[in-house]
């Protein structure tokens, strides 16, 4: 649900800690000229100041960034890196993954090492040679 505020002084500061704390949506009234008077004129912005708020509501929307789940270009080519479950050991069909088999070793062509307590005791479904980076084909129950 869209969270907002309905700001109804002449501070800046208020939208934009609005918007810090994940306000995507700023009510504020606007007037061509305050002196001009009018039920909402002493708290509403003239156009230059209403322009100021949404500068300094988008530097602050760009200082937060976005969140992103997704693997971006730049994580997908650092991934090599990375450490992943590879076999150390041969291990025959229907032989079961143990410590003494796989380990969490760089290059990142495995399976991530997060899954490593899922493989420990399920067995292979082939012979695999050592020094193979682990994929769920490789797994059975």
């Amino acid at each position: 649900m869209p969270i907002g505020l309905s700001d109804h002084t002449l501070d800046l500061a208020v939208p934009v800690a609005a918007v810090a704390l994940g306000a995507c949506i700023i009510e504020k009234h606007l007037t061509l000229r305050r002196a001009d008077g009018g039920p909402d004129g002493a708290f509403s912005l003239e156009p230059d100041e209403f322009h100021a708020m949404v500068e300094q509501v988008r530097i602050t929307e760009q200082a937060l960034g976005r969140v992103s789940y997704e693997v971006s270009d730049k994580e997908r080519a650092s991934r090599i890196f990375r450490r992943s479950l590879f076999l150390i050991a041969d291990v025959k069909a229907g032989e079961a993954f143990t410590s003494a088999n796989v380990r969490s070793i760089r290059p990142g062509y495995g399976l991530h090492t997060r899954h490593l307590g899922e493989v420990l005791g399920r067995r292979a479904t082939r012979d695999i040679g050592r020094g193979a980076p682990l994929s769920w084909e490789m797994i059975g129950p």
